[in-house]
């Protein structure tokens, strides 16, 4: 005797799983663009060099205090200014992959964050 199990049972459904990944590609797609959109600041010692970046690791500001300006030492001001966007890439970087996590359930996917 063959046991009949309901229909669609122990099979999936392949429009409705075609429907959850079209969500979850909408929703990763939204996420993104929320985050390029979002402001980051990195900041090097003590605030005298501070980048503002977009999450596109695009930079939208650059604050530099008087005092970090030393006609005599270029180099410093230069290393600040690098030290501060890095620190701003950092951040962005740091979000945009908790971001991309929690809505992938930890899942690798290639092209993402």
């Amino acid at each position: 005797m063959k046991a009949r199990l309901p229909k669609g049972y122990g099979r999936p459904d392949p429009n409705a799983m075609m429907r959850q990944v079209q969500k979850m590609q909408d929703d990763i797609r939204a996420k993104q663009e929320e985050l390029e959109a979002k402001e980051y600041t990195g900041t090097a010692s003590g605030e005298m060099v501070t980048v503002t970046m977009n999450g596109k690791h695009e930079i939208t500001a650059v604050k530099i205090k008087p005092e970090a300006v030393d006609p005599d030492d270029i180099e410093m001001l230069e290393d600040l200014i690098a030290a501060a966007v890095n620190s701003a890439s950092a951040a962005v970087d740091k979000d945009s992959e908790e971001e991309m996590s929690k809505m992938t359930g930890g899942l690798n996917i290639p092209g993402l964050g």
